[in-house]
């Protein structure tokens, strides 16, 4: 049949070239299934599988670290749920057979979560995952999941749920590529956090051939099936040069003419800030202290809070730590926080809102900020989540610096923030921009819609345009503009931010070699020539086309 060429949007970096094999499917249930023995004893069979699924649950997270264990650990929660007992006996009641009867549980609870949309509708993947577990338990069938071959294969899934995304650390998968999704799912982010190249919203995976290799570009999305093996050896030649070139990078971020752009971690947790504290980065961009409250029937007491951030503090000595409060909300709900039902949760009570209900949660968190630095020394910055006034940053700037803080700043999510930035900034020490949010707002997508994907893309000139203006009102004000969503580890875009006046780049760890690489091999000419012509182009695709022009492709 020879080569062909489909595209998807590459999510993480990197070229894997190998077999593929396709994510195990869910069973299907049926109404007409057997139906088993009395209501109560199939209702203990069911209690009996979700436990089983729930300690499974617990045990991988048991195995990993950080976000991975997080994200294991609100799983198993999820399958702990009484709520799924009830309305799993209601369907057994009404004559459905048992497996069926727990499919229409989890369904229906699916279904609310969808209707919220944001993030709920990213627990719905979770809760449908948890439910196809359980169904193969009562069925005495293989979970559904990751296959385990024994050698190294291209996953291939309509979309992956964050438990499957977070063991593929612990598996023989060298890439990833799913029908579904865009980027800045929690499948792309882990994925990114594993180092593994992948490709998601590629629509055409059907055209994959049995017993044929795929090469998969997690930098370009572009996957070429059945490649020749001139192609397959100019893929491995060009991965050991890459790594061998990415081995030689190392210190402080700078261009080729010796500009400093500071390159920074992401973490979430006192495990990741252990992990990460030993890598050879400037220090921390973003602490999503949020992690630290999930999964809390009760809000972390002062001490608690300042234990945390005291080791989380110190693991960074003499390094900047950059600190965003609570950024939860009702479409992050948090059991102690009650804010009730909201029509659109993503535009709700979240972030620095949370502070006008509960005005003694973020003073607390102050607090323990304040004192943990104090105790350490540390180059400690705190940011607030979702500022869309100036008089917003201005009272977070006074509460923040009553509290002891002395390097306070603000996230740009919301384009709001991004048109009035120099008036931020008269009250803020420094600004980060989160391309997340900031891409979904502008946009208006929820990054949840894999079929909208594409209007995600950190690339798409109308946000680049929002980070220029943030860029000039940083320069104006003589003040630090940094980048911490997940456009900071695109090492082809890191010159494009830098061109547009951003100052420092935070990112998971396993991207930090390519970024400093990319920025090291450009001076700041060229930099900014590559954030001209992106900001010009008309789409995503034309702007990384011309920017590969002036300086090549990372």
């Amino acid at each position: 049949m020879g080569e062909q060429l489909i595209r998807g949007l590459g999510v993480s970096p990197g070229v894997a070239c190998a077999p593929w094999l396709r994510f195990g499917s869910q069973l299907a249930t049926s109404p007409l299934d057997p139906v088993g023995g009395s209501v109560d004893e199939e209702l203990a069979r069911v209690k009996a599988a979700l436990g089983g699924v729930a300690d499974e649950m617990q045990a991988r997270a048991g195995r990993v670290s950080g976000v991975a264990a997080e994200i294991l650990s609100m799983s198993a929660t999820m399958a702990r749920d009484p709520g799924i007992v009830a309305a799993t006996e209601k369907q057994l009641a009404d004559g459905m057979p048992t497996a069926h009867a727990v499919h229409l549980a989890f369904e229906g609870f699916c279904d609310k979560l969808e209707a919220l949309g944001g993030y709920m509708a990213e627990r719905a993947t979770d809760l449908r995952d948890i439910g196809g577990r359980t169904v193969a338990v009562l069925l005495g069938e293989p979970m559904p999941g990751i296959p385990e071959p024994g050698y190294p294969f291209i996953l291939v899934a309509r979309d992956l749920a964050p438990a499957d995304t977070a063991m593929l650390g612990d598996s023989d998968v060298v890439g990833l590529l799913t029908t579904e999704g865009g980027p800045t799912s929690h499948t792309a982010i882990l994925a990114k956090s594993l180092g593994l190249p992948a490709v998601v919203n590629c629509p055409d995976t059907d055209r994959l051939v049995e017993d044929a290799p795929v090469l998969l570009d997690g930098s370009t999305g572009d996957v070429v099936i059945d490649p020749s093996p001139l192609r397959q050896k100019a893929a491995v030649e060009q991965a050991a040069a890459d790594a061998a070139r990415l081995a030689a990078a190392s210190g402080p971020g700078h261009t080729a003419d010796g500009t400093p752009v500071q390159l920074l971690v992401n973490i979430g947790t006192v495990d990741d800030a252990e992990k990460a504290g030993p890598v050879d980065s400037e220090g921390v961009g973003l602490f999503r202290t949020e992690f630290m409250y999930l999964g809390k029937a009760t809000a972390p007491s002062l001490d608690e809070q300042i234990a945390s951030y005291t080791t989380v503090l110190e693991q960074f000595a003499g390094r900047k730590v950059v600190v965003r409060t609570l950024d939860a909300g009702s479409d992050k709900p948090l059991p102690f926080l009650d804010l009730g039902t909201e029509e659109n949760p993503a535009l709700g009570v979240r972030g620095l809102r949370i502070g006008t209900v509960f005005p003694d949660t973020l003073a607390t968190q102050l607090t323990a900020l304040a004192r943990a630095g104090e105790a350490t020394g540390a180059e400690l910055w705190v940011m607030a989540p979702m500022v869309a006034t100036a008089d917003e940053a201005a009272g977070f700037a006074a509460l923040a610096r009553e509290s002891g803080l002395r390097k306070v700043g603000a996230m740009i999510e919301i384009p709001a923030a991004a048109l009035r930035a120099s008036d931020l900034l008269t009250h803020l020490d420094f600004v980060s921009i989160g391309t997340n949010d900031l891409s979904q707002y502008t946009c208006a997508v929820d990054r949840m819609a894999g079929g909208l994907a594409h209007l995600l893309d950190p690339w798409q000139p109308a946000v680049l345009d929002l980070i220029a203006m943030v860029g000039a009102a940083g320069a104006a004000a003589g003040k630090p503009v940094g980048v911490c969503g997940e456009a900071a580890s695109d090492p082809t875009l890191a010159p494009v931010l830098v061109g547009l006046g951003v100052t420092s780049l935070s990112m998971s760890v396993p991207a930090l070699p390519a970024v400093r690489a990319a920025l090291s091999a450009v001076d700041i000419e060229k930099c900014r020539d590559a954030a001209d012509v992106a900001c010009a182009a008309r789409n995503p695709q034309l702007a990384r086309e011309a920017v590969a022009a002036i300086v090549g492709r990372a």
